[in-house]
């Protein structure tokens, strides 16, 4: 295992929530934390610094609240994702809200994280950046980062086209960190197959936007419950960037998942007025198949224990006579 003690003691399954825009709350970040995952926020849908670091706060306020009222109590490090191509002043006072409240993991996406890699060094954070593809892993290997989140096929929001099978193999050759499987990761069993591969954390996305915590409208929520993975489509029409679409959520407003309208640059001027990825237009992962009710953050992670168990239960393969 690449996860480091301090991360790994703070555990009670290898899961890691992602990040996602307009949908990780506050209430979503403390219950997933409570829960011994990691738990997450993100600058990116935070119209101030103020706001985000009032947000930090409050999650670190009730993190503390309950080691000191339940000791004992395994609570999860705290992750928050930083866009760096946003500018400077605006990604460097987010990492510093994120050193003053405590923050175990930072997450990047786009853009060359080095910069930011030496500066959460500094303060002993750790940096962990999306990767979807294996020329984009050796950049952020380069760059210095602690653990790459290999964003496979099948996943929601940006994703990748590799599979997992090889994808996460691959990585854990030539990188010694954290490895952290992300796309289609929806239960115990891919928790465990993650393991497997060479993974040390699985990246759980559409299974907690289903969530009674999220930040997601009851609209996404319900498509969501109702929807398969037949029911995605992945293209870079709607913003520039591969992602999962739900088809239902384009079909709502006017958009033909067969025949999408193309941007002349990444989301740039070619949907309909009022229009918008993740605000009305809505993403899932492959993983949507496995949600099936609305439930709280406990009741999930309740149901994902026991999934796993059973995976690791599973007796490795013998030939008939051995």
């Amino acid at each position: 295992m690449s996860l480091p003690i301090s991360i790994a003691e703070r555990l009670t399954l290898p899961v890691m929530v992602a990040p996602m825009f307009l949908v990780s709350s506050v209430d979503l970040a403390v219950a997933s934390c409570l829960q011994g995952f990691v738990g997450s926020l993100t600058r990116n849908h935070c119209s101030s610094d103020e706001e985000f670091d009032g947000q930090l706060a409050t999650v670190r306020a009730a993190l503390d609240r309950a080691a000191d009222t339940e000791h004992g109590r395994i609570i999860g490090p705290l992750a928050a994702n930083i866009s760096i191509r946003t500018d400077r002043v605006t990604w460097m006072n987010a990492l510093d809200a994120c050193r003053r409240h405590g923050v175990d993991i930072i997450v990047t996406a786009s853009g060359d994280p080095a910069d930011a890699s030496r500066l959460v060094h500094e303060w002993g954070g750790r940096i962990f950046h999306d990767v979807t593809s294996l020329r984009f892993a050796e950049k952020a290997i380069a760059a210095g980062v602690d653990g790459l989140v290999a964003i496979g096929a099948g996943g929601g929001g940006h994703s990748g086209t590799l599979s997992h099978l090889v994808f996460v193999p691959q990585l854990r050759r030539m990188f010694e960190g954290v490895i952290v499987m992300a796309g289609a990761v929806a239960n115990g069993a891919a928790i465990r197959a993650a393991e497997v591969l060479g993974a040390d954390l699985a990246y759980m996305g559409t299974r907690f936007i289903a969530a009674e915590e999220s930040g997601a409208p009851p609209e996404y929520k319900r498509m969501l419950v109702d929807q398969t993975p037949a029911d995605l489509v992945y293209t870079a029409s709607v913003n520039g960037v591969p992602a999962m679409w739900l088809k239902e959520s384009l079909r709502s407003h006017g958009l033909d998942p067969d025949d999408l309208p193309i941007p002349a640059a990444r989301g740039i001027g070619h949907l309909p007025p009022g229009v918008e990825p993740w605000k009305n237009l809505f993403s899932a992962g492959q993983g949507i198949g496995f949600v099936e009710e609305i439930l709280p953050v406990d009741e999930i992670a309740q149901t994902l224990r026991a999934e796993y168990d059973l995976a690791c239960q599973v007796s490795s393969w013998r030939p008939v006579g051995r």
